[in-house]
């Protein structure tokens, strides 16, 4: 009869275990439903105690998380993968690629793919036959540090597959930023009812994963009718008790001799027909898709020069919506808001981020009309990246943001920018900001055009001496009056010939202090002399 061990006993007995195979593993198959062929398995780690017998991996594996050991079990899978791999090699057997587990305890404060690979090596394994499983739910916290993981597991060869994608936790932002090779769907969201929200949420992640051209597989199946419904949506991997419990090791080998292998691919092109309304359903689509998602965002088609937006979000609606509902926003043609420069700017966008399959930014002004807020014109900064692709369609992930008043000020500094030019122009007045720390000299854009100043002059003086702008005559008394600011003088004002004509200025310095009186700065201007009585 079967006993449950304490905690106390699995950790205490943990390395006898897996000394004497008490700890083994378990392959379940992964099934194509179209063709009833085998196309991998996945391996688990099971407990057999001699005297209490088996154990279920949710009594003991918490225990092992908890004591720090899950590490030494999830190795311990991996070896054990490696061994039979070389036994169904070295016998010349079909060999299927085998799915290990890595938890988020495998790459914190552990060289895990160094580890695993010494033990590939070691049993000199073709790193196709090994794929890594993680869940999304083990990057929550740690981001960034699994996505490292993961791109040192591609650098070697491995392919890595997401666990329990739809459990709850996953999103968009899952497709977007780990870079995983393969789905596997939890089937809880079946259980009970077929159709309904579960199944309209699984079949919108089918589709995306068709435009990411990634395979998917359904775990979890125990019913024909899961699996032909599955089928019918596009998804033909299987893997659950309607082919097979979990095999200790001589069943899977038999298993594996009764049927037919063939390779794992990925789903092939995009749903034939790609309406709005069937594209994804709205509910699945805000709670699954959108609501963890960053920003404003929209998904739209680009075929041959147009665009057809298929979503958008809640933040989208309320950056640049201007109080227009989203079937209003379905409904209208995009290009209708755009001049034709600014289409031909934004299909230009679209068409680049394509070709190079990387983001891309770019910014246009739209004629918005709605009938809350009348017709505004708006500016909206677009980053466009390609999410999926069939024959001549295209599938664009854009993140948007209304950028209007921004413009709009900048258009203001600019106009102010221009009438300072004007007015310094009539003043006849050159000016320039020097930093005593540095003797660095900042010119105006006069000075620049008129001197051939650079827009900043190192080692102030003496460069704008050398450069001929100070007539040798005064070029001691100039270097002097900088000193006397260096030293702290509060104010200028002189009368000096500049340029190699002489031309007679009325310069001026005001000095700006730190709180400590320490100068820090002086602003300086040179104002034309007209009158040359002022000058002698």
């Amino acid at each position: 009869m079967e006993q449950k061990m304490t905690e106390q006993e699995f950790v205490a007995t943990f390395d006898e275990a897996a000394a004497n195979h008490h700890l083994m593993v378990f392959y379940q198959p992964q099934i194509n439903h179209a063709t009833g062929r085998m196309v991998g398995a996945e391996a688990l780690l099971r407990w057999r105690h001699p005297a209490k017998g088996m154990q279920f991996p949710s009594d003991f594996i918490p225990v092992l998380e908890k004591n720090n050991l899950i590490y030494q079990a999830d190795l311990f899978v991996f070896e054990e993968v490696c061994r039979l791999l070389r036994k169904l090699i070295n016998e010349g057997d079909m060999v299927v690629p085998i799915s290990v587990n890595m938890s988020r305890y495998d790459i914190y404060g552990h060289s895990y793919v160094a580890d695993i690979e010494e033990i590939r090596k070691k049993y000199d394994i073709p790193v196709k036959y090994i794929h890594v499983e993680i869940t999304e739910s083990s990057a929550i916290g740690g981001k960034d540090l699994i996505i490292q993981v993961m791109d040192d597991l591609h650098r070697v060869g491995y392919l890595v597959e997401m666990d329990d994608f739809g459990s709850g936790y996953s999103s968009l932002g899952v497709l977007k930023d780990l870079p995983v090779d393969m789905m596997k769907l939890d089937m809880r969201f079946l259980q009970g009812n077929i159709g309904g929200r579960g199944g309209t949420i699984i079949n919108s992640i089918v589709q995306m994963c068709k435009w990411l051209n990634t395979p998917v597989i359904a775990e979890g199946v125990e019913t024909q009718d899961i699996a032909d419904f599955m089928k019918t949506i596009g998804c033909k991997y299987v893997q659950g008790y309607l082919y097979s419990r979990p095999l200790p090791e001589d069943e899977f080998l038999a298993f594996l001799a009764s049927v037919d292998h063939e390779p794992l691919s990925a789903s092939s092109g995009m749903v034939d027909a790609m309406n709005n309304m069937n594209f994804w359903n709205p509910d699945s689509l805000e709670n699954l898709i959108f609501s963890n998602f960053v920003g404003p965002a929209a998904v739209f088609v680009y075929e041959n020069g147009n665009v057809e937006i298929l979503r958008v979000n809640e933040k989208y609606l309320k950056e640049i919506g201007m109080s227009r509902t989203e079937q209003e926003i379905l409904d209208d043609n995009p290009w209708d808001n755009h001049t034709a420069e600014s289409r031909d700017t934004y299909r230009h966008a679209i068409e680049k981020a394509i070709k190079t399959g990387e983001e891309v930014t770019c910014e246009n002004w739209r004629t918005v009309c709605s009938d809350i807020c009348g017709e505004n014109k708006i500016c909206v900064r677009s980053t466009l990246r390609l999410i999926g692709q069939a024959s001549d369609q295209y599938l664009i992930y854009a993140m948007v943001q209304n950028i209007t008043a921004e413009k709009e000020r900048f258009m203001l500094a600019e106009q102010d920018e221009n009438r300072f030019k004007a007015a310094f122009e009539h003043a006849n007045v050159y000016a320039w900001e020097y930093t005593i720390a540095t003797h660095e000299m900042r010119p105006c854009f006069r000075c620049m055009r008129d001197l051939g100043l650079p827009p900043i002059v190192k080692n102030y003086p003496d460069t704008a001496i050398e450069a001929g702008i100070f007539p040798p005559e005064v070029a001691d008394m100039y270097r002097a009056l900088i000193r006397d600011i260096d030293n702290g003088r509060d104010n200028i004002d002189v009368i000096i010939p500049l340029t190699v004509g002489r031309v007679p200025f009325h310069v001026r310095y005001t000095t700006e202090f730190d709180e400590n009186g320490k100068p820090l700065k002086a602003y300086g201007s040179a104002t034309l002399v007209v009158d040359q009585k002022d000058a002698e």
